[in-house]
């Protein structure tokens, strides 16, 4: 009782005094791991912790190189989380694909692999991650796939109400996929309480975000998406705001609004099928968050004094670890969040600014509720709700901007082609 009187307490007043940056972008991708993302070259920076091997039972697997566009996807509910987690062992990795393209063959142990780099299509992450920050121990809130991901990405939480305990815990019925205020009657997805009982319940919530707090303090925010129906798009399943005209589904309508002064205070990015590294995708999503960045970086001086380059903080993180294998053993949870649902496992986080020492590696345990936290900080915004969400219990990510002012690197990247479709679903193209 006392934790949440304390909790309490904190959450009504702000949690730091003064405002570091203007903007605030973050870029969300999709299912990936620390080691299955960077394991190509696990040294690429002094101090990252990436390991190239794993154990599947009793049996040492080392990690195979495949490409960023491999044909098939991998399981990756909470049912999947709890045998891969192995009661803290991290060996159960080893429970098959269920989707895959026509023909495809998957390689014995798929859940053992890391992107091959050789060709350079995820070089970008690497030299954002050298011109900028790295986090050792950044985890996914949830143990869960991407549609409650993305609700404890606004939320710090994925509750279906301010006072309920109950949490969204997996994507959709597979049946209709639709997810949000707006899906077709008879629309369900399930759920976990604090004893970890199952339920149902259709995709719209009455819950707060920390869109009601920048509403609150008169500062802008938009959530780029895809379309209106995705598991990805957020806002489409709080009664708030699932009609707001802040949630602007094209994505690429983020370059336009860098190029035209137009950043809002915080932003979401979320990609569409084309664009994101969902397995079974594409190879363009390194590029595209590369050009987001530059965009960012090299955008002349605002008409209102802005400029982008020394008041933007950009965050780039994924928000499942799809089923791919990561060697590091999930924390406790420190919010409100059940044990029976939280701390997933880990997923990269990348941090430019232009107070971000170049190369810096955090080994502070961070999660999703560590993005929400530092929005908070920035803007001296209170937390959600009682202050038990993991907006409020998580650390902030201040140690990232404690640099001297420099102008940050740019990303070699060939262009993003503009031309691209820009409304499919990763979770179901």
């Amino acid at each position: 009782m006392w934790r949440r009187t304390i909790l309490a307490l904190l959450s009504l007043a702000v949690i730091a005094p003064a405002q570091q940056f203007n903007h605030i972008v973050i870029l969300v991708q999709e299912n990936r791991t620390p080691d299955n993302l960077f394991g190509w070259n696990p040294n690429f920076e002094p101090g990252v912790d990436i390991q190239t091997w794993g154990m599947s039972k009793t049996k040492r697997i080392d990690l195979q190189p495949i490409p960023l566009t491999e044909c098939f996807d991998l399981p990756h509910s909470h049912h999947t989380f709890v045998s891969q987690y192995a009661k803290g062992a991290m060996n159960g990795f080893d429970v098959k694909p269920i989707l895959g393209k026509d023909g495809c063959v998957p390689p014995p142990y798929p859940e053992y692999l890391y992107v091959d780099n050789s060709d350079g299509t995820i070089q970008p992450y690497f030299d954002i991650a050298t011109g900028g920050g790295w986090a050792n121990r950044f985890f996914q809130t949830n143990q869960g796939p991407s549609y409650p991901a993305h609700q404890f990405l606004i939320s710090g939480t994925s509750a279906i109400a301010d006072s309920s305990d109950v949490l969204v815990r997996e994507n959709p019925f597979e049946g209709s996929r639709a997810a949000g205020c707006e899906a077709p009657v008879g629309s369900w997805v399930w759920t976990i309480d604090s004893t970890g009982a199952s339920g149902k319940v259709y995709p719209c919530f009455t819950r707060d975000s920390l869109f009601n707090t920048l509403d609150a303090a008169n500062l802008s925010w938009i959530y780029y998406s895809p379309n209106s129906q995705v598991t990805w798009n957020a806002p489409q399943s709080l009664e708030q705001y699932y009609q707001s005209p802040n949630n602007v589904l094209k994505p690429k309508q983020i370059l336009t609004d860098i190029a035209s002064c137009n950043l809002a205070n915080v932003v979401w990015v979320i990609p569409s099928s084309y664009f994101s590294d969902h397995p079974g995708g594409s190879s363009t999503g390194p590029q595209w968050i590369a050009s987001i960045m530059n965009a960012v970086f090299t955008n002349p001086t605002c008409p209102n004094g802005d400029e982008y380059w020394q008041d933007t903080a950009v965050l780039v993180t994924w928000d499942d670890w799809g089923g791919w294998f990561d060697h590091v053993v999930p924390p406790p949870t420190g919010s409100s969040c059940p044990a029976v649902y939280c701390t997933g496992f880990r997923v990269p986080l990348l941090v430019a600014s232009a107070y971000t020492p170049p190369g810096y590696v955090s080994n502070t345990t961070l999660d999703f509720g560590s993005i929400l936290r530092f929005v908070e900080e920035n803007f001296s915004l209170p937390c959600l709700d009682s202050g038990e969400w993991a907006d409020c219990t998580s650390p902030g990510l201040a140690e990232f901007f404690m640099g001297s002012k420099a102008k940050p690197r740019l990303i070699k990247s060939k262009p993003f082609p503009m031309d691209t479709d820009d409304t499919g679903d990763p979770d179901t193209d």
